[in-house]
C-alpha cells in the first residue's frame, strides 16, 4: 500500500516538535488526528516510524526514510503558487537549548540577523546547562559546553570562551583584593549550585580553590553577575559577560583563567533542513566574529 502523502507530511512535523499535541496544533489539527495519521502511516509502510523517547517521540530507522520522502513532498509544495520568484527556503521554527550566556550575547544578535532577511523563520530558545542530550526529541540544535559525549548525533566545535574571578569595586573597598589563591579562601564564592551542576568542565572553582566557601548559588549566570555586582562575594564568571561591567574588576587573571569549548550538536537530520543549516552557519558566524570578546 503507498502511504498519504499527507500523512507523510504529518510524520516530518511530528519529527521536528517531537509530540504529537505540537505537531497537531502546528497543522491546525488535534491530538487524536494525528495519532490516527500516524497509525494509518505505519500500516501502509508495515512498520514503526516513531518511537517514544525522553519528553517526546523519535524517528525510528524506517521513519527516517520516510521523513526524507516527506521533505521532498514538502519542498515540491512549496513550489506552487503564484509568485514570480521561488519561496524562500529559509522558513519555519527551529528549536535549540544553549547556556544563557551564550543564548543572550551569540544565539539572540545571530538570529536577529537571519531573520532581516528571513523573516519566516522562527527560532525558539531554551536556555539551559546540561551534558548534550543522548535522545534530542523535538530539538534542532544543541550548543553545550565541554566536548559532548553522544551517538547518534553530529557535533561542531563552535570556538572557547574564558571564565575568571571577579569581584565589584565596592566589594573589593570592603572587604580587600586578595594578592594570591591562597587569600581568595578568604572570601565567598557566587557559582553554580554545586549539587545541580551538570556539566564537569564548569566545576573549575572547587578544583582551583576547593576551601572556599559557597556565598550565593544559582542555576543562572547572569544571577552570578549581578550577585557580584551587588557585593554578594567573589563571582566566577564568563569573560564575555563580565567585562561589559566597569564596576567589576578581575582578580588573579594569572591563576583563575579557565578555557572552555562550545559544541553544537545535532540530529544527523537536521542540517538536511535549509532553516537548521542557516542557523547553524550563523551561530558559527557570530561565535568567530566574538571570539576576542570571548576569551576576555
Amino acid at each position: 500500500m503507498n502511504p498519504n502523502p499527507d500523512d507523510l507530511l504529518i510524520l516530518l512535523t511530528v519529527s521536528r516538535s517531537g509530540k504529537f499535541t505540537t505537531a497537531a496544533q502546528a497543522l491546525g489539527l488535534n491530538h487524536t488526528t494525528v495519532s490516527r495519521r500516524i497509525a494509518a502511516l505505519e500500516k501502509a509502510l508495515g512498520g514503526r516510524v516513531l518511537a517514544r523517547a525522553a519528553g517526546g517521540w523519535e524517528v525510528t530507522e524506517l521513519g527516517a526514510e520516510a521523513v526524507l520522502v516527506a521533505e521532498r513532498v514538502e519542498a515540491a509544495v512549496s513550489t506552487l503558487g503564484a509568485s514570480d520568484h521561488a519561496p524562500d527556503p529559509i522558513t519555519g521554527v527551529v528549536r535549540m537549548t544553549a547556556t544563557d550566556g551564550f543564548s543572550a550575547y551569540i544565539a539572540a544578535p545571530a538570529a536577529a540577523r537571519l531573520r532581516k532577511d528571513h523573516p519566516g523563520l522562527s527560532l525558539e530558545i531554551v536556555t539551559v546547562t546540561r551534558r548534550a542530550l543522548q535522545q534530542r526529541s523535538g530539538l534542532d540544535i544543541e550548543v553545550v559546553v565541554g566536548t559532548p559525549q553522544v551517538h547518534r548525533a553530529e557535533a561542531i566545535r563552535l570556538g572557547e570562551y574564558r571564565l575568571g574571578m571577579y569581584a565589584s569595586k565596592k566589594y573589593l573597598k570592603d572587604h580587600g583584593t586578595p594578592a594570591n589563591p591562597e587569600e581568595m579562601t578568604q572570601h565567598q564564592l557566587v557559582y553554580f549550585v554545586d549539587s545541580m551542576l551538570q556539566v564537569d568542565d564548569l566545576d573549575a572553582p572547587r578544583r582551583l580553590v576547593p576551601t572556599m566557601r559557597d556565598g550565593l548559588t544559582s542555576t543562572n549566570v547572569f544571577v552570578h553577575v549581578e550577585a557580584t555586582r551587588a557585593g554578594a562575594g567573589v563571582g566566577f564568571l564568563p569573560c564575555f559577560m563580565a567585562d561589559r561591567h566597569p564596576d567589576l574588576v578581575r582578580l588573579l587573571p594569572e591563576d583563575f583563567a579557565e578555557l572552555l569549548p562550545y559544541w553544537l550538536v545535532l540530529r544527523p537530520d537536521s542540517m538536511r533542513r535549509p532553516a537548521v543549516a542557516a542557523v547553524v552557519q550563523a551561530l558559527r558566524e557570530e561565535t568567530e566574529s566574538r571570539r576576542e570578546e570571548l576569551l576576555g
